[in-house]
């Protein structure tokens, strides 16, 4: 019974504390919440959740705020996430479903996520290696030229130019791009050079070349198929990472008791592009995976980041992978993520339910756009 009473006057602190940001004091909790005891005793059960970690007292006078573990406990015990109302969510489709394409939904959903937030809002693009392929179009350009489209299955389209002695020979790019499309339709870019180089070069023999000799034409397709297949290697290669959207950062240092060491220290880290990719992307991935209701919580140190040591990141993936090379989609296969980055003391209930409702327009968008 103590110990359960405790931890609702841990609850009851860091909610005071979210919505004041002042040093919580006994009396103040007792008179706040329905805590059927003195506050002698709210003081007395304060300085055990001190020493057990999940309180500190700033000052000696002063009333007690949340450590890093407390805020730990209290959304690890978060029992219900209150959704969005129907007037805020359709605000939010208003407002994103005005997007022209992919990159104009991404940039309006940062921008959406921190103004709901009022937080640094960071909203990946899909990265290819997570992409299938929609279509390839294989265009002539010139007599000895090939322009190589690429079109994902997430919008994303990448151009290249083949030289071949074959850009003259349109029935042969016609009869290759059928068959890329037939052979690499909803592959992942990376496995469909692969499929492109495995494909039977009888195909596209024939009499596509009768004035020329078999051999001559056999090693002009085969450049052209190596050609194409290199394209679509270097294509995934180059684009390992997901470029980000981030906005916000601004509102931050304008926020109470903003601390400008703390707000650079988050400028500096949000500079380190890659390595805040990871840790949210790696933050969605184990949520989904661990069936966290698709939202990963880090918290100062837990971030790994000595830049991010005073902010808490709240992150969800968004969209559904499909390859036809895997057994299909998992629940931890998302695109890209979306998330927001802001003090510990941020409202963790509406920084959760604005980062899952955004995720899931970016995932309703993404499967419309691959229809």
């Amino acid at each position: 019974m103590t110990q359960t009473r405790r931890m609702k006057i841990l609850q009851a602190v860091v909610e005071d504390y979210i919505r004041t940001q002042e040093p919580v004091s006994s009396s103040g909790v007792a008179s706040r919440h329905r805590i059927d005891v003195s506050p002698a005793t709210v003081r007395n059960d304060m300085a055990v959740l001190e020493e057990e970690g999940y309180l500190t007292q700033p000052h000696t006078s002063a009333g007690r705020i949340p450590s890093e573990k407390g805020y730990r406990y209290f959304v690890d015990q978060l029992s219900s996430v209150v959704p969005l109302s129907q007037p805020q969510r359709r605000a939010i489709e208003e407002f994103l479903k005005g997007s022209v394409n992919v990159d104009d939904v991404l940039h309006r959903s940062a921008q959406l996520l921190a103004r709901i937030t009022g937080q640094v809002a960071v909203v990946a693009a899909p990265a290819i290696t997570r992409s299938a392929l929609r279509h390839c179009e294989l265009l002539p350009v010139s007599h000895n030229a090939v322009l190589v489209v690429i079109i994902t299955d997430t919008g994303r389209i990448e151009q290249r130019t083949l030289s071949s002695p074959l850009a003259d020979k349109p029935d042969f790019l016609r009869r290759l791009m059928a068959q890329i499309n037939d052979v690499c339709g909803n592959s992942s870019i990376q496995k469909a050079g692969r499929r492109i180089r495995s494909m039977d070069m009888e195909l596209f023999m024939g009499s596509l070349f009768p004035a020329e000799s078999p051999d001559a034409s056999q090693h002009a397709a085969r450049g052209c198929i190596e050609g194409i297949a290199d394209i679509f290697d270097d294509v995934s290669s180059s684009d390992a990472a997901h470029s980000l959207y981030t906005t916000g950062a601004s509102k931050l240092a304008h926020e109470r008791n903003s601390q400008v060491e703390n707000i650079a220290a988050l400028l500096d880290a949000l500079e380190e592009q890659i390595v805040v990719m990871h840790l949210m992307d790696n933050l969605a991935s184990a949520a989904r995976a661990n069936r966290m209701d698709g939202v990963g919580i880090a918290i100062g140190s837990e971030t790994h980041m000595p830049g991010l040591l005073h902010t808490a990141v709240v992150t969800s993936g968004y969209g559904v992978r499909h390859d036809t090379d895997s057994a299909g989609p998992s629940d931890n296969d998302s695109i890209a993520f979306v998330g927001s980055i802001g003090p510990t003391h941020m409202d963790y209930r509406i920084t959760i339910s604005a980062v899952r409702a955004v995720a899931q327009y970016l995932t309703r968008f993404m499967g419309n756009d691959q229809k």
